[in-house]
Order: structure tokens, then sequence, then C-alpha cells
């Protein structure tokens, strides 16, 4: 059976822009095969492992058949932990975002019972429960479920391995004969099979394992590293290898934030993408991200289920996902269209049995390869300037210049050659100095191997790839600053001071690059405006 299309399922318009906006386009094998069923009313025992949708699976179409203007709780979702309570009510809570008058309320251990029972008050048509808290409210009488329509039993193996069989049967005792019972399990015990037969009528069965995926092309590494290091060694690999358009995994929205915060901090262009953004802070992001505006794209599992980018040179996972199948969607993320795609995996001490989990689940050979060091990616960049200094002299127009070396070389005071002003001129390019070389112990490591896809240097200053130069007829005797340049052009059009290229001010004029994209928007914002008494006026110097 292939997987349906949401869309094709005979779901309403509000479940389906929800839907949409989490992501998800093309429905799971365990939602393709038991949505319809819950739809119909059919009892079900779906045997299904963590990781495949499952939530969803039961959430969407029980949310379709809430009655809105039936006050009763209807749907009683059990679970075994309050963590999985959390995260399944949180989950239909996105399902349900536009469905108005559905309520739903989380009940579990651990959290004040008074303001449980002032939520119930509230009448939800939804609660999601942990056993031994359900109980409670089920003797207090705060929590009637006498008009039950649906209950499911989430994890019920789990259940079982807790002890909460007795819980079980007094909870499905107590609800009406006539209601649909939906159960999933990771396994499918005699004991499970006994719930079954005792609490369901002509079920339907349906089983789901893990698929078998593999990512034949896409090259995939992984780095041992301290999770202090990290983005130390992210941002390394980003510079040994010049990859332009970068993805990046976190496992939550807070380590999300805190990473593009650090990259931007870093002057790289980075860009959040997590589920608390607003859709169309989401649509802006990721239509910055397409167009080559941002380079790093860093993101939750749950925020990139949407993102579809041919040209994504790397994934990189900076946290190792909870969950095998998390690993393929992540890394089929590059790859596309026919490319060879590469994907880094960070991992921290005992993270590493994670990982060969993730390997024998995808029968992928998953190399491991040590972190370049500074010395390697000072290598990268003295390559891209070489480059561009056979580039400047083939133009010629160095007489200038030349005559300043000239001088220096003339000094008889200084014995310098000019073999030894180019290697100062390089160091001064490059930061670096003799004084703060590596310690011998950080030597190149020869399991590192940049590469081979190599672009322009994006060391260079005017000369990136994607960027266009502009003129702006102010400099230094108009009180001209970089921080004032990027004031003006980020307050008066839609790009962000972290996006301006390289700055070159002089006495009357100055040049600044900026996206190719924006460089219109700009000249028309700018253009007219007076700056201590001078009329702006920008143009195009260059376009590459």
């Amino acid at each position: 059976m292939e997987n349906l299309i949401f869309k094709e399922m005979n779901l309403s318009k509000e479940i389906l822009k929800a839907v949409e906006q989490m992501g998800f386009e093309e429905a799971t094998p365990i939602q393709s095969k038991t949505i319809p069923i819950i739809l119909e009313g059919k009892d079900l025992t779906a045997q299904a492992p963590t990781g495949t949708g499952k939530t969803c699976a039961f959430g969407i179409p029980l949310i379709e058949r809430v009655d809105k203007s039936d006050d009763n709780i209807q749907v009683l979702i059990i679970c075994p932990t309050r963590e999985l309570v959390i995260q399944v009510a949180d989950e239909l809570g996105e399902v349900a975002k536009f469905k108005k008058n559905i309520r739903i309320v989380p009940i579990y251990g651990g959290q004040q019972i008074e303001r449980q029972i002032m939520l119930l008050k509230k009448k939800p048509q939804i609660v999601v429960a942990t056993p031994g808290r359900m109980m409670d409210h089920m003797r207090r009488k705060t929590a009637k479920i006498d008009k039950l329509r649906a209950i499911v039993l989430d994890e019920c193996d789990e259940m079982l391995n807790m002890g909460f069989r007795e819980d079980i049967d007094e909870i499905l005792l107590s609800v009406p004969k006539e209601r649909q019972t939906i159960l999933y399990s990771a396994t499918l015990s005699k004991e499970i099979m006994n719930i079954t037969k005792l609490y369901q009528k002509d079920a339907e069965f349906v089983r789901v394992t893990h698929k078998e995926l593999t990512v034949p092309t896409i090259v995939q590494y992984y780095v041992e590293v301290k999770n202090k290091n990290k983005i130390d060694v992210l941002t390394r690999i980003i510079d040994a290898n010049n990859y332009k358009l970068c993805l990046v995994f976190c496992n939550t929205k807070k380590m999300v934030d805190e990473l593009t915060s650090d990259l931007n901090t870093r002057g790289y262009g980075a860009e959040a993408l997590h589920g608390d953004m607003r859709q169309m802070q989401r649509d802006r992001v990721m239509s910055r991200y397409r167009k080559g505006l941002v380079e790093i794209l860093v993101a939750t599992d749950v925020a990139a289920r949407g993102i579809d980018v041919d040209d994504i040179e790397v994934v990189f996972n900076f946290d190792i996902p909870s969950d095998e199948e998390y690993y393929v969607h992540r890394i089929g993320r590059t790859g596309r269209a026919n490319r060879t795609g590469i994907a880094y995996t960070f991992v921290a001490g005992k993270e590493i049995y994670k990982l060969k989990d993730i390997m024998r689940y995808t029968h992928a050979a998953i190399t491991m390869v040590k972190a370049p060091t500074i010395r390697n990616v000072e290598e990268v960049r003295l390559e891209g300037i070489m480059t561009m200094v056979e580039s400047i002299i083939q133009n010629g127009k160095l007489s200038r210049y030349i005559d300043y070396v000239e001088k220096i070389v003339a000094n008889e005071a200084n014995d310098y050659s000019s073999l030894d002003i180019a290697a100062a001129l390089l160091s001064i390019q490059l930061g670096t100095s003799e004084d703060n070389e590596e310690e011998p112990d950080d030597e190149p490591a020869e399991e590192f191997k940049p590469s081979k896809k190599r672009k322009k240097d994006r060391f260079g200053s005017s000369h990136e790839a994607g960027m266009t130069r502009l003129f702006i007829n102010a400099g230094t005797l108009d009180g001209i600053k970089p921080n004032i340049i990027v004031k003006m052009v980020a307050s008066s059009s839609s790009i962000s001071g972290h996006e301006i290229g390289a700055i070159d001010i002089r006495e009357k004029f100055s040049f600044f690059d900026v996206p190719d994209a924006y460089a219109d928007e700009i000249i028309s914002a700018l253009s007219g405006k007076v700056h201590n008494k001078r009329k702006l006026n920008l143009e195009i110097a260059n376009r590459r």
C-alpha cells in the first residue's frame, strides 16, 4: 500500500490547513493505514514503533469526529508517562489549531490537581492522561467519562510493563460499552491480545514496522566532540569546505535559538526555524534560504518537515536524533536531484551507542572523522586568497601598490624582501601571526578531508558569489562609518544588518556588498535621502 496524501483523505479544510502548517504532505504508513479505519468508527489494534507518526494517526481522525456542540469528554487518551501526555496533547493542539471550540486537556501526576480540576471544569472534549491520575479524577468525579465516544491506549505495552494493568481494566470497565476502542503498541504480547479480546469488538489489526531505509547518495560522517566544543567544530567544518547552504538540526527549540544567535555573533548568516515561530516568519526564513541569502538554517525536526530545497550541500546533526527514522529524514534533505550529499553527526560521550543503533537501522557506513583544526581552515583560506591574488595580478592596474612595495624594499635600514612583505600581508589578511600558531598536539587530522566541491573563497571581501557591490556618494568626510551604513540599510529595507557584506569607506564615497536580491530595493530606499546635508546617491558598482 502506497502512503496516502492528506489532501486525498476525507478531511476537513481546518485539519488540512493545520497538517500543512505542521509540514506534512504525505501520510506515514501508520497514518495511511489507520486514519481511514478510525474515521469509520471501527475498533483498532495497531502495532507501530515510536517515531512512526502514530499520534497524528489517531489524533487527526478523532479530532474530526469530535462533536463541538457536546461539552462532555468524548475522547480519552491514556499514555504511560507524563512526558508522553504532554507531547501528545501538544501535537493534538497543533492538529486542532483551526478547529474552533475544541478543548484538549492534559492530566498527569506531579501537577497540582486543583489546576487540573479547574481545566476540567472548562468542559474539554479531549483528555490526555496517565492511568493513575485519571483514576484519581474518576474517584473524585471531577472527570466524567460516562458519555465517552472513543478511548485510546497509547504505548499499551509500556503501560503493562509499568504495572498499570489493573488501572487499564478499571478505566475500560467504567466507560460506555458502545464506544470506539483504539490500541497502539510496539509489540503484541499475549497480555495485549487479551485486552483486545476483552474490550474490543471486531477490531481491525494493522502492523507497521520500521522501513529499512538507505541513503546511498549521501556520504555520512560522525565526529566525536564534547558538547562545549560543538559550535567550534561546526564552524571549522563549514569553513574548511566552503559550504554555502547548510542545514543544522537541534533537538530543542531553545538549542535552535541559542545556536543561531552564536553563529550570527561569529559572523555567519544563520536563521532559526522552529514551532514557536509564526507561519509568516517561517515562510520568510524559507524564502530567504531558498534564494541563498541565508547560509545556515538551524531547525528542529518538526519545523523542518516541510523543507524542500534541492541545493542543500550538507546536513549537520548538531544533536544526535532521538529516533532512527528522524536521522534518515534529516540527512535526506541533502543529496537530492541526483546530487551527492554530505551529512555530519556530532556524538558526545555515550551517544555513540545511539549512533550504532542508527547504523544498524540504516545499513549505512557512517565514517568517523576528526574535526578540522585551525590550520586546516587556514590552508583553505590561503587557497582562496591566492586565487584572488592571481586574478588581481592578471587584471593589472597595480602600479600604485608596486611603488609602495619598492619603497619598503629599497629602504636599506629594513632589509626586507618582497617575499617578506607578501607573507606579512597574507598574515594580516588571515588575522594570524607566527606567535599564535597551534600547539603541537593540534596537528591536522589525517582523517579530515575537505569536500572536493570547492567554491569561491567565502572570506573574500567584495568577491563573494551572490553579492552585489553598491556605490554610495558619501565617505569619511561626511561622517560615514561602517555602523552608520549598516544602520541606514537595515532601517530602510527588509535586509538585516548581519547580511551586509564587506564595507569599504573612502574619503568622498564608499562601497558595500549586499545580497543580489536586495540590491535594487536598497538603491530605491536610500537614494535621495540626506545624510549630514549630503543628498545620497546609490548605484551598482559591479555585479558578480
